[in-house]
């Protein structure tokens, strides 16, 4: 379980990105984070696994007290929190295996991580990690050759050989055209029904969040403004979150530009 209690992160610049928030995240969930660029998507997402402390109130991930983790006990934890990011973060002029099997680093001695010496057990975990994801083909490709959706399908794979018990995803479709953000979004659906495993995704893409999450969270300045099962969102609910109706194409890929 994911517990916010009345959760504040105010940046040194002063911008108080989140505002008393209050939110449980039980695991197995499929749940869309929505809202205008700036509401504190991101700032959520990323105080799970304290890429971005909290400044105030308690966060809590399966009975630990993330604000009090550091060090070792910070990056033993960050191994059950697997992240996929809007740029993929690949390595992109090495192998795709090579850059799946990257998730299994911090289980190695550091002599045989900079040796890249891989155990046979971790190559046929990445291998299935990538069958799982439809592009055990491209295993021995490299990075730079496979398109923006296989680049993403990738990143995904690599957090499946991490062995996680829960997947962020900050805005993992926003780059990738409509097709191929379906396809994505479908593989985030298959490993969350298959293993159980948490995902949590920020999204633009309003109707692919209502599409494809169970439950989805509008958050605006910082403060959640909706949290319930993605069927009761309707066009009131969106006014609340963006502060206005969205017509058709802005659902596809909402942002502050077109709403200001």
């Amino acid at each position: 379980m994911i517990e916010f209690k009345n959760v504040t992160k105010v940046y040194p610049n002063g911008v108080k990105a989140l505002d008393g928030v209050d939110l449980e995240i039980e695991q197995g969930e499929f749940v869309a984070i929505i809202g205008l660029s700036g509401a504190g998507k991101s700032t959520l997402l990323r105080s799970i696994n304290q890429m971005h402390p909290i400044t105030d109130g308690e966060l809590n991930v399966n009975n630990e007290d993330v604000r009090s983790l550091s060090g070792k006990s910070l990056r033993k934890f960050r191994r059950q929190i697997g992240m996929v990011f809007q740029s993929f973060n690949l390595v992109s002029r090495t192998t795709v295996i090579k850059n799946v099997l990257t998730a299994r680093v911090a289980e190695m001695s550091w002599i045989k991580s900079l040796l890249g010496l891989y155990s046979k057990e971790d190559t046929l975990e990445a291998l299935e990690a990538l069958d799982q994801v439809g592009i055990l083909e491209k295993a021995y490709s490299r990075a730079d050759e496979l398109s923006g959706g296989q680049q993403q399908r990738v990143a995904l794979a690599r957090c499946l050989a991490q062995k996680p018990q829960i997947i962020l995803a900050d805005e993992p479709v926003a780059s990738l055209d409509p097709i191929t953000a379906q396809a994505v979004m479908e593989d985030f659906v298959r490993i969350n029904e298959q293993t159980n495993i948490t995902v949590i995704v920020n999204m633009h893409h309003v109707d692919l969040a209502l599409k494809y999450a169970k439950r989805v969270i509008g958050i605006k300045a910082g403060q959640i403004v909706f949290d319930g099962p993605s069927d009761d969102v309707n066009e009131a609910v969106l006014e609340q979150v963006y502060g206005r109706s969205l017509k058709e194409d802005e659902m596809m890929g909402v942002d502050s530009h077109v709403l200001s």
